[in-house]
This record gives structure tokens, sequence and C-alpha cells, in this order.
């Protein structure tokens, strides 16, 4: 067996398989399907057995299997053929939104109680202050994040936002710093970020995403103990829209869900892996009641003073956040 291990933020997972180029391609690239635009950083470690989660992958001609024991994944089935064949190797084993990105999830929660909001964030370091905007595909996450940066506040997460509540307040540790982005957003909207590409067929500029390095924009800190004051942004950005619409969400039990929802959607959701592997989601009933907890803290914490949805265009989605 050809073995490694990895580490992300605090969870450190162990891997081993018969063939060593099913093994996690160290180090990753900067590219749509990687890792990197989920986490900071993937660090290659040693493995031993003392872990907080093993992967065992096992090439073989039979029927793809997968299971979940104890914390410890194994798979097995012909793995080198379902690589060349699929159609999105986001959703892989390695992939950005598949098993081992979901599993880290788990893990970070599981073992640290360290939790992750599918959002991007960014700081303002003069006035010690922490904007994070959260929400799925399409809501408007990345037009937030680059006018952001041209209005210089610094990068602390463009896709995963993580956070540890203790006794003394809020840890919050720096996420991915790579973002993938429509050709279509960077070419209309952002040009200054718009790396080389190809010449690109009409239309396809709103089809494809490129991964984009935004890393000489990171905060001057990798985690930020209980910033001064935490602005949480739900947007809706529609193109053509005029003004900014800013509306308080007010009703505390409404920011707990919404908050507990985008935690636990990418641990409780049902995947396929390969176009041929249903993965079922890797929540537990004790993990989701200690989220809610925990969710319910965040809002009510002192250094959380706004949460509001938010409705504009590109160029005024920020409106009076930073004046």
């Amino acid at each position: 067996m050809f073995k490694t291990g990895l580490k992300i933020l605090e969870a450190k997972v162990g891997i081993e398989s018969n063939r060593k180029e099913l093994l996690p391609p160290f180090p990753f690239r900067t590219e749509v399907k990687s890792l990197l635009t989920d986490f900071k950083e993937v660090e290659n470690i040693h493995f031993s057995n003392s872990l907080d989660g093993y992967i065992s992958v096992e090439e073989s001609s039979s029927k793809p299997f997968f299971e979940l024991s104890e914390g410890k994944a194994k798979f097995k089935g012909p793995f080198l053929k379902l690589t060349e064949e699929a159609s999105d190797l986001r959703f892989s084993l390695w992939g950005n939104q598949g098993f081992l990105y979901r599993y880290v999830l788990y893990l970070l929660e599981k073992k640290y109680r360290i939790y992750n909001l599918h959002a991007c964030a960014l700081y303002e370091e003069k006035k010690n202050q922490l904007y994070i905007i959260i929400g799925g595909a399409g809501s408007g996450k990345t037009v937030y994040l680059l006018s952001g940066l041209t209005k210089g506040l610094k990068l602390f997460s463009t896709e995963t936002v993580h956070f540890r509540i203790v006794e003394e307040g809020i840890t919050w540790f720096m996420g991915s710093l790579i973002d993938n982005v429509r050709l279509g957003t960077l070419m209309y909207n952002f040009p200054q970020f718009l790396p080389k590409i190809e010449t690109q067929e009409a239309g396809e500029e709103w089809q494809k995403k490129v991964a984009i390095d935004l890393s000489s924009y990171k905060a001057g800190s990798d985690i930020l103990n209980t910033p001064r004051k935490v602005i949480i942004i739900f947007p809706r950005i529609e193109e053509g829209r005029k003004g900014f619409i800013l509306n308080d969400i007010e009703d505390k039990r409404k920011a707990v869900k919404v908050l507990f929802d985008n935690i636990s959607q990418k641990l409780s959701e049902t995947v396929i892996l390969y176009d041929r592997i249903p993965l079922l989601g890797l929540d537990e009933k004790e993990l989701a009641l200690t989220r809610l907890n925990y969710a319910n803290q965040l809002v009510h914490h002192e250094t959380v003073l706004e949460m509001a949805s938010v409705l504009s265009n590109p160029h005024e989605c920020w409106g009076n956040f930073l004046r």
C-alpha cells in the first residue's frame, strides 16, 4: 500500500491506496477543481496511526463501492478509469466538491468545533472589521469579493469561512485565497483581475470559470481573534438593477436558521462522485444539535453588530457599509 497524509487547518487525514497515482496530487494546483479553492492550504504530512480520519482507495475491477464506518472511509473500484471518464472532476475523491472536501468539513466540526460557512470574507484592517458575505452559487459573493478588493479591503477567504467560538470570543481562520470566477464577470465588471486566457467564442464567457489567485490581496493575519465588529451580508446581485436596498434581519431566529442551513449544506447534501457513486451526506444528529447551538451563539455574539440582506447591482453592492 502507498500511504500519505494531509492537514487542512487542524484536521489531519491519512490516505492509503494500492495505486500510487490514486493518492492526492501534491502540491495542489491553481485550477477550478482544486481544493485550494476551498481551503487556504493543503499541507502534506506523514501517514501515522494517530490522525483524525482515514481514507482507503483500492483500485479494483469490481463495481464501485464506498462505506464510511467509525469515521474511516473505504473506496473500492476502477478509479483510474472513473477518473479518465468523469464529466466533472470537481466531484471526485480529491476535487473541490468531492469527498475529501466534505470529509474535512466533517472532521473540523466533529474533532475541533471549527464551523465552516459557505461564504467569502473581507477584512478592514484599520477598523478591525470583518465582512462575511454568505450565499450559494450565483448569489453575488464574487461580486462583493472583487469589488471589496478594489475598495481597499483585504482578502480573508474566497469560499469557506472558518470560525470557532470559545469562552474568550470568536476565532476566525483565514480560508481559501483562490476563487473560481465566471469569465463574463471578469471581462465586463472586473477586467483588472482578468488573467491571460485564450480567445473565447461569443457567449462562452458565461459558461466557463477560471481559477484566479488573489493571495496578493490577503489580510496580514491568518487568524483573527474576536474582531471589533463583524457584519454578515446575504446578497442578491442583479445586472441592470438600479440602487441599493438593505433590509436588516431583526428576527434573530431567522438569522440562526439561515446560518445553520448554510453551515449544514455541504455536510448534509447527497452528491454523485465520478457520475457513478452516490455519496450520502456525512451529517450526524449530535453534530447538528451542537451546530445549532453554535449558530445561535454566533448570531447573538456581541461582535456581530449587523446582519442584513442586500439587493443591488455589481457597482453599488457595498452601499454605505464602508463609510
